[in-house]
């Protein structure tokens, strides 16, 4: 039995969107997300996304494209995206809520170029830890480095550069103690 082609007025169902985009047709995800990218980005504004809205927009539609092959219909397609959404913003959450937040009205701001023994202790201090990250297993200073500097969730580590987000929590465990223990040398 084969599908009724929609009339040019009548838009294509997710369903026969989601399996043609199953068979390799670009296009139809391009229409799944033209349908479907407004409407998440209003639900995850409301639930406080904030200015990291289009980022969490983006990432849900790459996380469900990857992981079509999961959809069962047992939803709509748009609840199944907003669950995913809701995930990635209370993963979002947890990350802020790991990272301390000083603000700078509470902090004694030293003018660095009144303080020229402050500026040459901390510049000992970033050529001493470039050094001590340097010497870092190839590993642990990549996982250190993409977390550290770049601010990276473990996910995309591991992603990045193949393994587990547990065994990029360790390797980087395992960095932090290193780097202490060089540095009080």
């Amino acid at each position: 039995m084969t599908t009724p082609v929609p009339s040019l007025g009548e838009p294509q169902p997710d369903g026969d969107l989601i399996e043609a985009w199953r068979d390799g047709d670009e296009a139809a995800a391009a229409a799944l997300v033209r349908r479907h990218a407004a409407p998440l980005a209003r639900f995850l504004t409301a639930a406080g996304a904030g200015e990291d809205v289009d980022d969490l927009v983006q990432e849900t539609f790459l996380r469900a494209f990857r992981r079509i092959e999961t959809f069962k219909g047992v939803s709509s397609f748009r609840t199944w995206l907003m669950t995913i959404g809701s995930n990635l913003l209370k993963d979002a959450w947890r990350r802020r809520a790991r990272r301390p937040v000083v603000a700078l009205e509470d902090r004694e701001i030293v003018d660095q170029a009144s303080d020229p023994q402050g500026e040459a202790v901390a510049e000992d201090l970033a050529t001493r830890l470039g050094a001590c990250v340097r010497t870092l297993p190839r590993l642990q200073r990549d996982v250190f480095l993409l977390r550290a500097q770049q601010g990276m969730p473990y996910e995309e580590i591991a992603g990045a550069l193949g393994t587990t987000p547990g065994a990029a929590r360790v390797h980087y465990h395992h960095a932090i103690k290193r780097l202490k223990a060089l540095l009080k040398d």
